[in-house]
């Protein structure tokens, strides 16, 4: 079955591309609001959910493509659709001038509402952890 694309869009209280940047495209950034730790292996990240001594999860994702305060792209190592990838993207508002995420990911129909929670859950970590 054929995974739909879905798009989060969400306004950034910053002024700051270049902050915004490093969350979304470094280990350490990622690790504040997508997963428990991230590590950057070359052109793989290592995304770890729970503690390592205890119950976790970890996969790994290559490094598609990635502009320098535009966007990065990368597809899950483990993922059977070629299509299927995970974007986060800054954008600007034309009217405001404010940042916006963008973020692109791929799911089942039957997985959309429950991965849009998950994407919520993290804008709301990445908002505790930053105040943006």
């Amino acid at each position: 079955m054929t995974k739909q694309k879905i798009i989060i869009e969400r306004e950034l209280i910053t002024n700051s591309e270049s902050i915004l940047w490093q969350l979304i495209s470094t280990a350490d950034g990622l690790a504040l609001w997508v997963a428990d730790d991230v590590k950057l292996h070359g052109k793989t990240l290592e995304f770890t959910w729970g503690n390592v001594w205890s119950h976790h999860e970890i996969r790994q994702a290559e490094i598609l493509e990635k502009k320098k305060n535009k966007y990065i792209r990368f597809r899950w190592i483990d993922e059977v659709d070629d299509n299927a990838y995970i974007e986060l993207k800054i954008l600007r508002t034309d009217l405001t001038n404010d940042f916006i995420l963008s973020i692109t990911d791929f799911a089942l129909p039957e997985d959309v509402e429950q991965l849009t929670g998950l994407w919520e859950d993290d804008l709301e970590r990445l908002h505790r952890a930053t105040g943006m």
